[in-house]
């Protein structure tokens, strides 16, 4: 008896395996809230029990299949038109209903941080845009940050479809919500983003291994960081460096022996610095290490019986601030704004302190210039700028960097775009090149590879690609010079050569003093009105001017322009700025240029026989103001191709 009790109990048990294990699995972006591509082949896909029968049910109409002989199956939808929510029942071993599906367009969103930040970052500028934000018909995916070398993964680790809400808009991508608001406004379709996007990336990062081949060097360090071996002894070493680091510097901050944090605290002997600034400029010069401010205001009642925020804009590298020795919040690395609440009773009437405990790991650190420094309380604001005290708690040797092996060649295509290609797009929207401008000579291969990687993958040979030239950036120079912001620029503009591609020209959105300005509104709406161009075929001017050739007329130079428009403009009314011209001798003066019709003549008065013309050529070309009158700029060129 007791045999045929556990006979019959393993055949159950193997029984409710064999259905456990031979059910019907999705992909995670085949999932509730999805968008679907309209008018396109439409794939819905998954994976079951070999040969196992699956149909799928939607919009009346039902697609039947039977899974291969490695359990994966597919559908295909087509012609749908844009609509929705929906609902689509899938069928196989087990029954799976996916709700709120919509029909529209899809974008992929991809490329490093400026595609990456998100609402949240940008709040200063679009607080109302938040509070009020409300789109059912606007959805968001998220791809998981993540890197693989050794293997093209099919499925992503995570991920969900999230509305356009208040209580979702923080996390959204800026430029993506920009992007995909405008053209929900225009054609009034669902609008699905795939943000797949990592602060820090290279191009390469991004194209897949039979692509990458045409790049050796690349190539080459893709093959490397397939062993997992060299993976981990990097990651060890880095982690064991920085942590020795880290934690000898704690054992050394005399700020953390003797408590600096303290509201009350003998400073008198402490040095004085004006903030926003750094500390190299000092008497303590270009120190690495902790070093601590102190800042006392006073305030009355009724402010510090609030709840307040301290703004410390941006400083580097990371810091932890106190409020009357109370911990308000801290930052780790140097590019977010330093934005901190501060509770109700932590402020007092009368004398409040303010410590900041800066940890800098090379080069310069401080407080950024040109940022905002103030503590907002009941409405008022207090300005923090001018003098603080400071004392260094701890020196310490420049800390060797990490090496981010999320970033090398191959590894983000594999984890963070593979599992993406089966599902239909409309196009793709990036913003990069920052991590690439060390280099600019091979940008133009790159890109040029990457679009044609990515359209062989969807197999769409035109699938429309957008991009985001690179934003003006860092300081601006009294004399014309070269830049290697300004080559990867060029570069850009030349990848308008490869069909189906727009540019976006950003050269007058950007902040100098940081690499994630805040302006991304400006940003989504230039690659929108792009996409409507070369995505939905409208008959309108793209962007702004591009160089299309010059010719020579006596002592000056003649420039012609594509996306004239209705025609050239001074965007300020003042003379055109941020043209130079060279002569034979190759250097190149401030030049003097003039609108005519649809060309600009440019000379200067010193120059005969000139031979080449610039224009915004440097990193941060802050105040160039060549517009077309639909209030779109010029973007940076050259007429030489000199190295």
């Amino acid at each position: 008896m007791s045999f045929l009790r556990t006979f019959f109990t393993l055949l159950l048990f193997c029984s409710s395996s064999i259905s456990m294990f031979g059910q019907v699995k999705l992909p995670r972006l085949i999932d509730d809230g999805m968008v679907l591509q309209r008018n396109s082949k439409v794939k819905i896909w998954g994976w079951a029990s070999k040969q196992e029968p699956i149909s799928v049910i939607f919009l009346d109409k039902e697609y039947k299949t039977v899974a291969d002989s490695e359990g994966k199956w597919s559908v295909s939808l087509n012609d749908l038109q844009a609509g929705g929510p929906f609902i689509m029942n899938i069928k196989g071993s087990n029954n799976i209903q996916l709700k709120e599906i919509y029909i529209g367009d899809v974008w992929l969103a991809s490329g490093q941080s400026n595609m990456e930040l998100p609402m949240s970052r940008v709040a200063p500028l679009y607080s109302e845009e938040i509070a009020t934000a409300s789109n059912e018909a606007i959805r968001y995916f998220e791809v998981p940050k993540t890197y693989n070398f050794n293997e093209a993964k099919e499925d992503l680790e995570g991920g969900e479809w999230i509305p356009v809400a208040s209580n979702t808009i923080g996390k959204i991508s800026a430029v993506s919500y920009f992007f995909a608001k405008d053209l929900y406004e225009e054609y009034k379709v669902p609008i699905g983003i795939i943000n797949s996007a990592l602060g820090g990336s290279p191009a390469e990062a991004w194209i897949s291994e039979e692509a990458l081949k045409k790049f050796p060097a690349h190539y080459d360090e893709a093959l490397r960081f397939k062993s997992q071996d060299l993976r981990d002894s990097i990651a060890t070493a880095d982690q064991t460096r920085i942590n020795n680091w880290y934690s000898d510097s704690q054992k050394k901050d005399t700020g953390l022996k003797e408590n600096w944090k303290a509201a009350h605290l003998d400073d008198s002997s402490w040095k004085t610095m004006e903030i926003p600034g750094y500390w190299a400029e000092t008497d303590l010069g270009p120190k690495n290490g902790v070093v601590w401010f102190r800042k006392t205001i006073d305030l009355k009642e009724d402010l510090a019986q609030e709840d307040a925020k301290l703004i410390l804009g941006r400083i580097v590298d990371a810091d932890s601030v106190f409020v009357n020795g109370t911990f308000v919040g801290n930052t780790t690395y140097q590019y977010p704004p330093r934005r901190y609440e501060i509770p109700q009773g932590i402020l007092k009437a009368g004398e409040n302190t303010i410590s900041i405990r800066i940890i800098n790991e090379g080069g310069r650190g401080g407080f950024v210039e040109e940022k905002e420094y103030k503590l907002i309380s009941g409405g008022k604001e207090i300005d923090l700028t001018g003098t603080w005290k400071f004392k260094l708690g701890a020196e310490m040797p420049r800390l060797q960097g990490q090496t981010f092996i999320r970033w090398k060649p191959l590894g983000l295509y594999n984890a963070m775009i593979n599992p993406l290609i089966d599902y239909s797009i409309k196009g793709v929207i990036w913003y990069q090149g920052e991590s690439n401008a060390d280099n600019p000579g091979e940008y133009q291969a790159l890109m040029t590879a990457l679009i044609k990687d990515w359209r062989n993958k969807w197999g769409q040979k035109d699938l429309p690609f957008l991009y985001v030239q690179l934003a003006n950036f860092m300081g601006t120079k009294d004399e014309p010079g070269d830049s290697q912001w300004a080559r990867l620029r060029d570069a850009q503009l030349k990848t308008l050569t490869v069909p189906h591609t727009g540019m976006a020209v950003a050269i007058d959105v950007g902040e100098g003093n940081d690499i994630h300005p805040l302006n991304k509104k400006d940003v989504g709406e230039r690659l929108a009105r792009a996409a409507k161009k070369v995505a939905y075929g409208e008959d309108i001017i793209p962007a702004g001017p591009l160089y299309k050739s010059f010719s020579k007329e006596g002592d000056s130079i003649v420039v012609s322009f594509e996306n004239a428009g209705k025609g050239l403009v001074s965007k300020n009314g003042k003379s055109l700025s941020y043209f130079s011209i060279a002569g034979k001798d190759g250097e190149f003066k401030w030049a003097q240029a003039e609108i005519r019709g649809d060309k600009i003549v440019v000379y200067h008065p010193e120059i005969k026989d000139p031979v080449a013309v610039r224009y915004a050529w440097a990193d941060n070309p802050e105040g160039a103001n060549l517009y077309n009158k639909e209030g779109l700029p010029a973007s940076p060129f050259r007429t030489d191709d000199w190295e």
